[in-house]
């Protein structure tokens, strides 16, 4: 068989794909090599134990608390009949679409000691009367942070009782077993895999949120690289920060798949979800409650105070400047959305067809970028960018007597890279999904009538993977438009997107200066959390 026909350049591709988004992690290692004495001794002596021990209380709590709503609410809706609970089973996954730094800055806009809650406390109960518990607080941004981020645990929790067997919930019950003895006896160990994954999930983007705390004052790795290299001009010691911070995100994999081990569940009969137990009296409108308030803080609450801001400051706001920022927004959303879909599509396409070691490597290596922040990416980009600029410079001018400056830094090719190496895991799901469905069959007989690679892949793989590949085109799109902290410190200058403009706005405390974008932002993030609902609902 020749090189060709064995799919060697296609499967090279691939492998090329896998080096080149693994350059920016790659390219941190040999920071270290520098020597940055004077930096460390002065972050050890000032801020370097806070870091280590906010970054782990966070983590704890942030743990904790999506643990707590996300897997007791999936249990509820899942498990139990109660008043509104079909509603619930779908809107607690609208706070998916609010970015973590939106939530954040209008908790803090409606409770700080100025905003409108505390301030109508004071006028209803005088000034004497009033304890509120402050907002500006490691407390307040835990509390954020998990209202924000609950979802990912309850909607892979929710999807693991809704398919647990019945047969074992009414084993438990003729056993004599109490629902709550249920719950943590059968049912918590049976979904136990699916909990330690969405928990994973949500303190990888609690270690890579920069915009959050960085409302809160609250200071972590992510704000100590940005302080390192804008604060600093160090652009070593924020690498430097960038591998610690990623020592942060492999001991949250690690712990997480320590957590789940090898535990391997199956059921068998019918769906659990044929089986709820009815809560009636206290326990139903209790149920209820709950759920309302949750949903209330995480996404009823923040919409309804940003269209208030944005009905007050609308017309201001609509400027020439914000549709630039719009601009920006969706021209960067689309050609990552368009350059991430399409390395996707060559991975899995390769992987389908010539499956084997070097392919499931390249597929892994790949896919490792969405566990690195958007922080770290940008130290690692940024590194190699400016050491490739220097190198065709110093070659230019030995050559040809010219200077090039910067061709790669500080532009919007950064830029996109970063979004590829964060966002290509994200886009590989869909399209990963998508390829399973299509048997072999389909392939050996456009092979038998004289299909070429390309063919296959043009006229057959392609219209067949068209809904897999518009998921995935989607969910990048929107995760583009919300990304902050690699935007933030990889645009070019005086090149602002939505997100950054929030960013700026919110630094300066003009909470409904930042409504507008912000609002933006959640509508176009509605879009694929509308689309996991339809497909949960299917």
């Amino acid at each position: 068989m020749n090189f060709a026909a064995s799919g060697g350049g296609w499967r090279l591709a691939s492998l090329g794909v896998a080096l080149l988004v693994s350059i920016p992690l790659l390219t941190l290692l040999p920071a270290w090599l520098v020597a940055e004495g004077e930096v460390w001794r002065h972050l050890a002596d000032t801020v370097l134990g806070e870091l280590l021990r906010n970054t782990a209380v966070l983590v704890i709590g942030v743990g904790l608390g999506v643990l707590l709503l996300g897997v007791g609410l999936a249990w509820l809706t899942a498990m139990c009949e109660f008043p509104g609970r079909r509603v619930f089973d779908w809107a607690l996954m609208l706070p998916l679409g609010i970015p973590t730094y939106v939530l954040a800055f209008v908790a803090v806009g409606l409770l700080d000691f100025s905003g409108p809650v505390q301030s109508g406390l004071r006028e209803l109960l005088g000034p004497e009367n009033v304890w509120f518990p402050p907002i500006r607080s490691e407390g307040g941004v835990i509390a954020v942070l998990a209202l924000a981020l609950y979802p990912y645990v309850y909607m892979l929790a929710r999807a693991a009782f809704l398919g647990q067997g019945r047969n074992m919930l009414e084993s438990g019950r003729i056993l004599g077993l109490a629902p709550w003895q249920v719950f943590l006896r059968i049912c918590l160990p049976m979904a136990r895999p699916a909990i330690a994954a969405g928990v994973a999930l949500a303190l990888m983007e609690t270690l890579a949120d920069f915009g959050a705390v960085a409302i809160f004052n609250y200071d972590t790795f992510t704000t100590a690289i940005y302080k390192a290299w804008f604060g600093l001009f160090n652009i070593h010691a924020a690498a430097q920060l960038s591998t610690l911070l990623l020592l942060f995100v492999a001991l949250a994999l690690y712990g997480e798949r320590r957590w789940r081990g090898r535990a391997r569940f199956y059921s068998s009969g019918r769906r659990a979800s044929e089986f709820r137990y009815k809560l009636k009296g206290v326990r139903a409108w209790s149920a209820t409650a709950a759920a309302t308030l949750v949903l209330a803080l995480a996404f009823l609450i923040p919409v309804a105070q940003l269209v208030i801001w944005v009905a007050g400051t609308a017309l201001a706001d609509l400027d020439e400047r914000y549709w630039e920022f719009v601009a920006h927004t969706l021209m960067l959303g689309a050609l990552a959305a368009l350059l991430t879909a399409s390395g996707a599509l060559l991975l899995g396409y390769v992987n389908k067809l010539w499956p084997g070691k070097m392919t499931g490597l390249a597929v892994r290596m790949a896919t490792l970028g969405y566990a690195m922040p958007g922080s770290v990416l940008a130290v690692g980009i940024m590194l190699f960018f400016t050491w490739t600029d220097q190198g065709v410079d110093a070659l230019a001018q030995r050559w040809f007597g010219v200077s090039t400056g910067l061709l790669l830094s500080g532009s919007v090719i950064a830029l996109l890279f970063a979004y590829l190496v964060r966002f290509l895991a994200v886009a590989h799901g869909p399209v990963e999904s998508g390829l399973e469905r299509i048997t072999p069959s389909i392939q050996q007989a456009a092979r038998s009538l004289g299909a070429g690679n390309r063919e296959i892949l043009w006229r057959i793989y392609l219209p067949m993977l068209r809904p897999g590949l518009l998921t995935a085109a989607l969910l990048v799109f929107v995760d583009v438009m919300k990304e902050l902290p690699a935007t933030l410190l990889l645009r070019p200058f005086d090149w602002d997107t939505l997100a950054i403009r929030i960013f700026e706005m919110t630094s300066e405390g003009e909470w409904e200066a930042a409504a507008l974008p912000a609002l933006t932002l959640v509508l176009v993030g509605l879009i694929p959390v509308i689309l996991l609902v339809r497909r949960s609902a299917k």
